[in-house]
């Protein structure tokens, strides 16, 4: 991909309906011959929170770059697990299935996510075929019937990778008595989303590798704030871990045979240096 600036347009799509509504992406496109390729970007918000406008710097500079990027909005919080992974699995397939018509590449999308939305991310990247995931029948559209949520590439800015441990980490630190400011209503957003623990267990990419399932592990980059992300970069309170969560998933990722990056910037401004090697990643493996 060359290393032009493209214009772009902005139009919003309400892709799946629910009974208490539509859901809506947002559709940031480059404006030029096409195809293009384009990325799912999912949003954070401790599963709870959060909508498609956060991370629209990042949406603009990839847009801008000749990559289009669907910003989603999904069911979150009280919905609860697997409602989420529902929305996105469709949306991607949506993606697919109105390719043509919006002037992207239907074989080359890719997924990306920050925070609870890294570890969205990564599960649909893992599962796209998952019966639960995949419950809503395909879209409508000329390739709706043939298209799958498959996704070539995915990249997560520093996710909770793993609910489960997390939740220890908050709760242990919660009982301390003088836990972190991050800690604040974590606990909580966890119990609202996920309900059990049981369910931060199955839907948990870490342990989905160390169980030894059989899922799809496309090309992955994590993007790290390094030197301190209490909330994300830690140790599982729990068993015998000599790494910290982030090198934890790499080492198993690589293990069961996928490919992963670690990309580090600085913590105080995350959120703008990571936009440079997130786009990068996305130019080697979407073009």
């Amino acid at each position: 991909m060359s290393s032009q600036s493209f214009d772009y347009t902005v139009a919003d799509f309400n892709y799946i309906e629910h009974p208490d509504g539509p859901q809506r992406l947002r559709l940031f496109m480059p404006v030029g011959t096409g195809p293009f390729p384009v990325i799912a970007a999912v949003h954070g918000g401790a599963w709870c929170n959060g909508d498609l406008t956060d991370n629209e710097a990042r949406d603009l500079a990839l847009a801008k770059a000749g990559i289009a990027v669907a910003a989603l909005n999904f069911r979150h919080a009280g919905a609860g697990y697997p409602a989420s992974s529902i929305d996105i699995n469709y949306a991607i397939r949506w993606l697919k299935a109105h390719a043509a018509k919006l002037n992207l590449r239907a074989d080359k999308v890719g997924i990306s996510g920050q925070s609870s939305g890294g570890h969205l991310a990564m599960l649909a990247a893992m599962r796209p075929a998952d019966p639960r995931y995949a419950a809503i029948p395909s879209p409508d559209g000329p390739d709706g019937n043939k298209v799958d949520a498959s996704v070539a590439c995915v990249v997560m800015q520093w996710p909770v990778i793993n609910p489960l441990s997390r939740y220890r980490n908050a709760k242990a630190l919660q009982a301390s008595g003088s836990p972190p400011a991050w800690v604040g209503d974590i606990p909580d957003r966890h119990d609202l989303y996920w309900k059990t623990e049981a369910a931060m267990e199955e839907g948990n990419p870490m342990l989905i590798l160390e169980r030894g399932e059989k899922v799809a592990l496309p090309p992955a980059l994590w993007i790290q704030g390094r030197p301190v992300d209490g909330p994300h970069d830690y140790r599982d309170p729990v068993g015998n871990q000599d790494v910290n969560e982030p090198e934890r998933f790499i080492r198993n990722y690589r293990k069961a045979g996928g490919t992963i990056e670690m990309a580090e910037v600085a913590q105080a401004d995350r959120a703008a240096e990571s936009i440079q090697p997130t786009l990068d990643f996305f130019r080697r493996h979407l073009t």
